[in-house]
């Protein structure tokens, strides 16, 4: 009886990981077409079902952002809540007569040009985190094929960070002409808290240009695609939320008083 030979099954075997975008490790490219990764359908974060992988990951430091959020929005709401409680509040003076010291402050016009500069790295932010999904180039990288997440997503984290010290500049600026017309933080309670309220938020927006400058570093050294993924993405949710933060502060400045 004639033997038989058993095709080697190399090239089936290739052909498979090749067209499920497996480069041979048993692990999956951190892409997902189920969970909002960028900005389009194609640009997301999968894995194998039922198993835990890169989206997971990416939803627990989500999860862990957005719950120190939550924190910093109570202390906001806290911080709004006593300026609208100090400006309705008065004394009894000598005289047996109701007084309110509540003068409102002169917003700085800085601070209308620095509210367009922070959308503006919003706007840019945005856009690297969307470059960091984009699976076209995700693939490429996970495959060895240089470096294009790096390449596109850099210059705009770079161009967040600049107009980030350009806002801080400008908010400085606003103190240094308020200091000028004598209007300091003890002057009265409505200078009190523009201090206060414009303090806390530049040192909130601080940590975000120093989570940008680490985003920037591990874009270059890091060789993990995922934690380089994670750390643009949760850094720019940061910054939005500190964007959004300061419209509604900005607000309660310009038009509350």
């Amino acid at each position: 009886m004639p033997s038989t030979i058993t095709p080697i099954n190399t090239e089936r075997d290739k052909k498979r990981r090749v067209e499920d975008h497996d480069h041979g490790s048993g692990r999956r490219p951190p892409t997902d077409k189920r969970t909002g990764g960028g900005g389009d359908n194609n640009d997301n974060w999968n894995d194998r079902s039922g198993s835990k992988g890169p989206r997971e990951r990416l939803s627990r430091y989500r999860l862990g952002l957005f719950c120190a959020l939550a924190g910093d929005l109570m202390f906001f709401v806290a911080l709004v809540s006593a300026f609208f409680v100090s400006q309705s509040t008065g004394r009894y003076n000598v005289y047996n007569q109701y007084v309110n010291e509540w003068l409102p402050t002169v917003i700085p016009p800085i601070l209308w040009l620095n509210t367009a500069v922070l959308l503006l790295s919003s706007v840019t932010i945005e856009i690297a985190r969307r470059h960091m999904f984009r699976e076209n180039d995700v693939m490429d990288e996970w495959l060895g094929i240089g470096k294009p997440i790096t390449r596109r997503a850099f210059p705009w984290i770079a161009a967040t960070s600049f107009l980030g010290l350009v806002f801080l500049a400008g908010q400085s600026l606003a103190w240094h002409q308020l200091a000028l017309q004598h209007v300091f933080f003890k002057s009265n309670p409505s200078s009190h808290f523009f201090y206060l309220i414009t303090y806390t938020h530049a040192i909130h927006l601080f940590l975000g240009i120093t989570a940008l400058a680490t985003t920037l570093i591990a874009l270059k050294v890091s060789r993990s695609l995922e934690s380089r993924q994670i750390l643009v993405d949760c850094t720019a949710w940061y910054w939005h939320t500190m964007g959004l933060f300061w419209i509604f502060l900005f607000a309660l400045l310009a038009f509350f008083q």
